[in-house]
């Protein structure tokens, strides 16, 4: 039986630093990992944990020279190099070192860093929270590893999943980022819930998990969630979800019902503080819908004065402005921090008192009410001062105008009465008998008036006709009438506006930009006009060409209706909106319109979502998406339109040029192919604006901090 030879080990002993040197056999040549200086404060902390590798410097003749070089081991001897010269250690300070005679030095240096396995994630994820369970707070593990606070959280938070997962990820049956992904919800049996649906299904994307653990929840952007604040929701028990490897805007509110409770519960008491004032009605909601005002007739108040000691506060405010303004108008430098912030003070207070309050007479307020709201921002959107129609007094009657009476009334016959036997009236018989003058003047037959005016209609026909100026002015009165006093009947031209049902077309309308300034607009003009209908025709006489102009423009916008209806097909009509675009060179994306899952991709075709990826991106990136369910396709297809400019037929502007961004898109990406065979993501496609690259298998990235690597441990100290 052949002995098996024993393994010797290499000795070991400690070794004056000063008598170690750096060998020239040291494999690593480049900077990698933790930085000589992080090194140094973590042997300060623990003193060194690993021995160094070392073999004896000899001279020419073979013989020891005392000294040791050391081919493995070279950055543990920068950093105790670097505590030498901070005389944070003695020269002379052993350092424990393990003494190689026989082989090659490069080899020992390339075993030592090609055989160190490195710890797995899973290890060290619970590594930090064994740490934290040991009471160290979440800064102290930071400060000990050497790591921002943030990566402490994030693993911290893997570590947290649900065991099962856990045991599932360090057996490699799912990713890094997969994992990542079920951290957005810290419910265990979700999670496990969640990961058996992945089971049934080929989708199995971190963006996909994301979505199907936060379904149904709030977003932290919305602004029913806005309008309440997280802090009161959360004070009344209910959980945020939060994802900590992506920003997520806040994060997800995950108790609906508790969100709609306590946006109730605001609003009604902002209503009772609002009902305080007088108001007949109040009707609270979380939104209404664009043109719910149509047909009410709005109150005009009075604005509330400054007092004489806001006046001479606003009056300093705006010399301190002016001042300001002045000093710094020529000096090409950024403004001073604390000047800018003056600067922010002074224009808010400013602002504060252009928003000055509005009462109303208490007669008008006992019939009238209000609607109260939260706007896009999340604030209470007050609209004060609506009068429903059944609620308006009676108008008064119209004095007689001064004709007969007719058979009932002391007038003149109208000559077409007939007789009381049923004959003819005086007009039809041939002999007709004179009537008996009388010396007091009768008003004038029905008739005869209507003839009378018949003339003097056509007569101003004629008139207004040769009088451009005359006939804008009249217009323009007409349409004041009937946009901003809804009851109006002090006009003879029939010229009228007709309301579009916008509420029941396009839902969410109302917390649109266009629709803000819209409102915003036709305020403005409300508080340039008189209360009373009397005075406007001379104040509208009154207004300059420019000022009469914007008015009138804005009057006629009221009346577009360009909408496509399908019980009232007009395509006529239809036909007249694309030249008007074309007229104002319309553009939609300007306006504020971008294709999103849940405003258009989201409900089209899966072919539809398709022809408009490639037709803003190109055929490979549809390619990219076109395996995927409808559901998912959508929502990767908004990532990769974002910013491109794409519009869907219904919103293009005939004659109107592709957005360059489109044009810029394809040229980029025909450089890209030319230049590098590089194979873009969809999330990288999306922010570069160049074309995706078809692959096998597409990794979309979720997160920019793990876009490198997939792995937030590898980097996140950097």
């Amino acid at each position: 039986m052949t002995q098996v030879q024993k393994i010797v080990l290499s000795s070991s002993r400690d070794i004056p630093f000063n008598k170690l040197l750096l060998s020239q056999s040291n494999v690593r040549r480049i900077k990698a990992g933790v930085s000589i200086e992080e090194l140094a404060e973590d042997i300060a902390r623990r003193t060194l944990l690993q021995s160094i590798v070392v073999r004896p410097v000899v001279d020419a003749d073979g013989v020891e020279t005392g000294m040791y070089e050391i081919p493995a081991g070279g950055r543990r001897f920068r950093a105790l190099e670097l505590l030498v010269k901070q005389r944070r250690l003695a020269k002379t300070a052993p350092v424990p070192c393990v003494i190689r005679e026989g082989g090659i030095a490069e080899e020992d240096s390339l075993a030592e860093n090609v055989q160190r396995a490195p710890l797995h994630p899973l290890d060290q994820f619970r590594a930090f929270l064994a740490l934290r369970e040991r009471g160290q707070s979440e800064e102290e593990i930071a400060a000990s590893q050497f790591v921002p606070v943030a990566v402490v959280k994030q693993r911290l938070r893997l570590a947290s999943v649900s065991p099962k997962l856990l045991d599932v990820y360090a057996e490699d049956g799912m990713t890094l980022d997969q994992l990542m992904a079920f951290t957005v919800n810290a419910d265990h049996a979700r999670q496990e819930q969640v990961f058996e649906r992945l089971a049934q299904s080929y989708e199995k994307q971190p963006y996909a998990i994301r979505r199907m653990l936060t379904e149904g929840a709030v977003r932290a952007v919305d602004k029913r969630a806005q309008f309440i604040g997280l802090d009161a929701y959360e004070e009344a028990g209910g959980t945020v979800l939060h994802d900590l490897f992506e920003a997520d805007q806040g994060g997800w509110l995950q108790d609906v019902g508790l969100v709609d409770m306590l946006v109730a519960e605001k609003l009604r008491e902002a209503a009772d503080t609002v009902r305080a004032e007088g108001w007949k009605w109040i009707d609270a909601a979380p939104d209404f819908a664009y043109g719910h005002t149509f047909g009410l007739r709005q109150l005009r108040g009075d604005t509330v004065p400054l007092t004489p000691e806001e006046e001479a506060t606003r009056d300093a405010l705006q010399a301190e402005l002016a001042d300001i303004e002045a000093k710094y108008a020529e000096s090409d430098e950024d403004l001073p921090e604390d000047v800018d912030q003056r600067l922010s003070e002074i224009e808010t207070a400013l602002a504060a008192f252009d928003d000055r309050p509005v009462v109303y007479e208490a007669s008008e307020v006992e019939r009238a009410g209000a609607f109260v709201s939260i706007d896009r921002d999340g604030a209470l959107r007050v609209e004060r001062g609506y009068v429903r129609p059944e609620d308006e007094l009676p108008l008064p009657a119209d004095p007689e105008p001064e004709t007969g009476a007719g058979p009932d009334g002391d007038g003149e016959d109208d000559g077409d009465a007939t007789a009381a036997d049923g004959s003819a009236g005086a007009d039809d018989r041939i002999e007709t008998a004179e009537p008996e003058e009388e010396d007091d003047i009768k008003p004038l037959p029905d008739r005869l008036m209507t003839e009378l005016t018949a003339h003097r209609t056509l007569a101003l026909r004629h008139a207004l006709g040769g009088r451009p100026d005359v006939a804008f002015l009249a217009a323009l009165h007409a349409l004041c009438l009937k946009a901003f006093y809804p009851y109006a009947l002090d006009t003879c031209l029939e010229i009228d506006i007709k309301s579009v049902g916008f509420h029941s077309q396009a839902p969410g309308l109302n917390d649109s930009r266009i629709a803000t300034e819209m409102a915003k607009r036709h305020q403005a003009w409300r508080n340039a006009l008189p209360k009373e209908t009397s005075d406007l025709w001379d104040v509208l006489a009154a207004f300059d060409t420019n000022s009469r102009q914007a008015l009138f423009a804005h009057c006629v916008s009221l009346s577009v209706n360009a909408m496509f209806e399908a019980y009232n097909r007009k395509p006529r009509a239809l036909a007249h909106a694309d030249r008007l675009a074309q007229a104002v060179d319309l553009d939609m994306v300007a306006a504020g319109w971008t294709p999103t899952a849940a405003g258009y991709l989201g409900r089209v075709t899966k072919a539809r979502i398709l022809g408009a990826v490639r037709e803003a991106k190109g055929e490979r990136a549809a390619q990219l998406i076109d395996h995927l369910k409808k559901v998912e396709m959508a929502e990767k297809a908004e990532i990769l339109l974002e910013g491109s400019g794409w519009l869907p037929e219904p919103l293009r502007t005939p004659g109107r040029a592709l957005p360059p961004v489109v044009e810029a898109i394809k040229a980029e990406w025909v450089r890209i192919e030319r230049e590098a065979n590089t194979e873009p993501t969809v999330e990288e496609t999306a922010a570069d604006g160049g074309e995706p690259a078809m692959g096998d298998e597409v990794d979309f990235v979720e997160d920019d901090d793990v876009a490198e690597g997939h792995a937030p441990y590898a980097h996140a100290a950097e």
